[in-house]
């Protein structure tokens, strides 16, 4: 039981680093992608953000992973820490998905809301900002919250690396132990907690959401 219970607290250790992966990827790709898909919209390099986007989803998040890493720096001659290229690996992935999240959430904005608005006179700044947005977000608030948890399971990945994340943590264990059904269970069960308090917290958001649009 004393094993077990120090299994628990040793793979613990590897929650802030998957948080820190976590919150920097989701900031970062919500940036992104947020100002890409106005862009897009807007005709702005569409041909270059199509096809950063096709590139992104069509390999696998563990090339582009390692791509930053290792490629980036030896082109750029700037060595980068895990933490940050696991940041720009995954805030670039999940920027390419909430693009085309935000893409659909834009079609379904009616066309005479922004003929309107441009008569209004309004600037096109206080226009995404404080019309267009704020209807986008609630109709793909969902699609969202999905990508946050795709994007957590992703983290996952900077353990092939050498990152000291839960699943690092959760590997170091089994290789020492030579166990590897109760190591792996246990970071299964703090990434599934994570994504139950992330569905948690969204469904909250969202009703308040609700809330605030009928009332």
């Amino acid at each position: 039981m004393e094993k077990i219970i120090s299994n628990i607290v040793y793979v613990a250790s590897g929650i802030p680093a998957t948080l820190e992966l976590l919150l920097g990827g989701v900031v970062l790709g919500f940036t992104i992608g947020t100002v890409f898909s106005i862009m897009r919209y807007s005709g702005i390099c569409s041909w270059f953000i199509s096809g950063f986007i096709s590139i992104i989803r069509g390999t696998p998040v563990i090339l582009q992973l390692s791509l930053v890493y290792f490629a980036l720096p030896a082109l750029m001659g700037v060595r980068l820490n895990l933490l940050t290229a696991g940041i720009i690996a995954f805030g670039l992935n999940s920027s390419a998905y909430v693009a085309e999240i935000l893409r659909s959430g834009i079609e379904s904005i009616p066309k005479g809301q922004f003929e309107a608005a441009k008569t209004l006179g309004i600037p096109v700044f206080p226009m995404w900002k404080d019309i267009i947005m704020p209807q986008i977000v609630r109709n793909v608030f969902p699609a969202m919250v999905n990508e946050i948890i795709a994007l957590l399971k992703e983290t996952a990945l900077i353990a092939t690396i050498g990152g000291m994340d839960i699943m690092k943590m959760s590997q170091s264990i089994a290789a020492e132990q030579f166990e590897y059904f109760v190591p792996l269970c246990i970071a299964g069960g703090y990434y599934y907690s994570l994504v139950l308090f992330i569905e948690y917290i969204g469904k909250k958001v969202e009703k308040e959401m609700s809330y605030v649009k009928n009332s």
